[in-house]
């Protein structure tokens, strides 16, 4: 109840009662002052004589404290500048009594203005901080409040907790500290426990965050603290030093996060890129694996294209929910169909075609993560091979006007299954290629996209976040990186440049070695990379093997020839293929393979048909 009043008070109600109580401790100030003096009595007649005086005193003093801004200030914030107003309100209005005192004949001595003055300066500081402390604790009471502890008890922690105690929204219940001189003493009020009793603590005292305040200790140790703390369940925090926000430290320890452009090699291409506009405008497109990195991105480029309709198909039900709300948010009034299922569910597949007429498929649906789909054969060539077959042989019975797959640099020459898998998918697409009148089957082949799910770029930035360490296959692995944007810009090219069967590559300029990417990514974060030379640094590069089936380079045509296109950016192959009969059997032979779950019968028909020259190698071993 006290809670709602104090919330509902205006803050001219405010101010208004703040100087009633000044007004109030005036009259008691002098009161207790006329019994305390020797030279007079507290008789009525005695007050009576001095009601003018009270009255003087009273109104001057209501007046004197408006100036000096006492019932504008607020109870939070008085403290050593507020009780100097106080002090000097006091000693104000005690040599107004003397001058209204003479002036009035009043035969009161100069003791009892002295106590006058000492008694209002004692009064008016006391009831504000009594004041204060009640309004606190009724705040706290009122409103559930969020318990903190402050891990670092130095400076910087006090500071925190001093700033914190304005705070209505937050209760600052403990200290941590590892100095045994600091645990078990109580600072602010607060007490200093040991980091031995954390886990204890956040049971007992139900702490909702840790905050840690250390900022004289390095990154990584601060960052492998938070991770502890994290496995308890707590929500942790960190803060700099208070000096070090404005300070010369904070200017040396500034830095600026790695640009694309060091990540790549080379400059983006978003803008070299050509639109696409007029191979889309009007069109009705199915995406599959629309919750993807890459699939969702060529949703948001569609999106500037104005499609007619666009079908989302996906089998993850939190992707396709994301990129559903977000496209409608986008595209206020286009056609935008969310379909939960798997490329795998062929009359629906087909259905899907005929039923919205669509004319452009994009298919980019697939297991891509590499170790992943290592240790799972099986679900990775079903979903990778027979979910490619299925989508390319609704679209060619349906009459759909182009079908673009979305390939991986990993399909040539690979050295996994995941890349055989996708090789497998791009024979598949060649050979529908040379067998259809109507659709044109085409594929686009990219290496690794920054900032997709499963690539390096997030594993890297999650290791530096924890302290390290950076975990690194082999130190002369490289790869090609490509942005996102600049991947999806790339398959929309492809459908508007294809005529059949070609394979799309965009000119990606120098494979990036990864070691030199961890580096810059370290450095970029403002810490020291850790090895032989530089024993004192923060975070160190750990070489940990190369994966199964994991190549030292990636690349990204089979043949050397090259093509041109419309766009010199854009390379085109003219790779070899397998026949009908060829494709037919290794197909039999592969959904044989899955059906009775045979991962090595599995591995026995990619290594037979897909570049079986090197696929016996490698894939065979695995």
């Amino acid at each position: 109840m006290l809670y709602s009043i104090i919330r509902t008070l205006s803050p001219g109600c405010k101010q208004a009662i703040f100087m009633l109580a000044d007004v109030v401790m005036i009259a008691v100030a002098l009161y207790l002052a006329l019994v305390l003096s020797a030279s007079t009595s507290a008789d009525p007649a005695t007050l009576l004589s001095a009601a003018p005086l009270f009255a003087g005193l009273m109104v001057g003093g209501a007046g004197l404290g408006w100036w000096l801004g006492l019932p504008h200030m607020k109870l939070n914030a008085y403290e050593m500048r507020g009780i100097l107003r106080t002090a000097t309100f006091a000693t104000g209005l005690g040599l107004t009594g003397v001058i209204l005192g003479s002036a009035f004949g009043s035969s009161l001595s100069f003791a009892v203005f002295f106590n006058f003055t000492l008694l209002l300066m004692v009064f008016g500081a006391a009831w504000r901080i009594g004041l204060r402390h009640l309004t606190m604790m009724i705040y706290r009471r009122g409103q559930n409040r969020m318990r903190v502890m402050i891990y670092g008890a130095g400076q910087t922690g006090q500071q925190l907790a001093s700033a914190l105690r304005h705070d209505h929204a937050v209760d600052v219940v403990a200290f941590i500290d590892d100095d045994p001189t600091l645990q078990s003493t109580s600072i602010q009020g607060i007490r200093v426990y040991g980091a031995s009793r954390i886990k204890q603590m956040v049971a007992e005292m139900d702490i909702q965050r840790i905050v840690l305040a250390m900022p004289s200790i390095s990154q990584p140790t601060v960052a492998g603290i938070a991770q502890r703390l994290r496995r308890m369940g707590c929500e942790v925090h960190t803060v700099p030093s208070f000096a070090a926000l404005i300070g010369r430290e904070a200017m040396n320890r500034s830095v600026s996060p790695v640009s694309l452009d060091d990540l790549l090699g080379r400059n983006q291409l978003e803008k070299e890129l050509p639109a696409v506009s007029h191979a889309y405008t009007n069109r009705r497109i199915l995406i599959t694996g629309a919750g993807g990195s890459i699939g969702s991105e060529l949703c948001r480029q569609l999106v500037a294209c104005k499609p007619e309709c666009v079908v989302l198909v996906d089998h993850s039900e939190l992707g396709l929910y994301n990129i559903e709300k977000e496209l409608k948010s986008l595209a206020e009034g286009m056609t935008i169909v969310p379909v939960l299922a798997s490329v795998l569910d062929q009359p629906l597949m087909t259905q899907l075609l005929e039923q919205h007429r669509i004319e452009v498929v994009l298919h980019a649906a697939a297991y891509k993560h590499l170790p992943m789909v290592e240790c799972n054969p099986i679900s990775g060539l079903r979903n990778n091979v027979i979910g490619t077959k299925v989508m390319a042989d609704a679209a060619r019975v349906t009459g759909v006007e182009r079908f673009i797959l979305v390939s991986s640099d990993k399909a040539v020459r690979p050295t996994n299954v995941m890349g055989a898998s996708k090789r497998l998918a791009e024979l598949l697409v060649q050979d529908l290629a040379t067998r259809s009148a109507g659709t044109r089957f085409s594929m686009v082949r990219f290496g690794n996209v920054l900032g997709s799910s499963g690539s390096v770029i997030p594993l890297f930035k999650e290791q530096i976040e924890r302290g390290g360490p950076v975990t690194l296959t082999h130190g002369d692995v490289t790869r090609y990186f490509m942005t996102i944007s600049e991947a999806a810009r790339l398959v929309l090219l492809a459908g508007s440049f294809a005529q059949g069967g070609e394979v799309f590559v965009l000119d990606m300029g120098d494979p990036v070695p990864i070691k030199e990417l961890a580096r810059k990514m370290i450095e970029g974060a403002g810490f020291q990379v850790k090895d032989a030379e530089t024993p004192e640094g923060d975070i160190e590069i750990k070489i940990v093997g190369l994966r199964p089936g994991e190549k030292l380079h990636e690349e990204l045509l089979i043949e050397p020839d090259m093509l041109t296109t419309p766009h010199p950016k854009i390379l085109r192959a003219q790779e070899s293929y397998l026949s009908e009969f060829e494709m037919a059997t290794a197909i039999k032979d592969l959904r044989l393979a899955l059906e009775t779950r045979d991962a090595d019968a599995a591995r026995a028909v990619i290594a037979r048909w897909v570049e079986h020259e090197v696929i016996e190698e490698q894939l065979g071993t695995v």
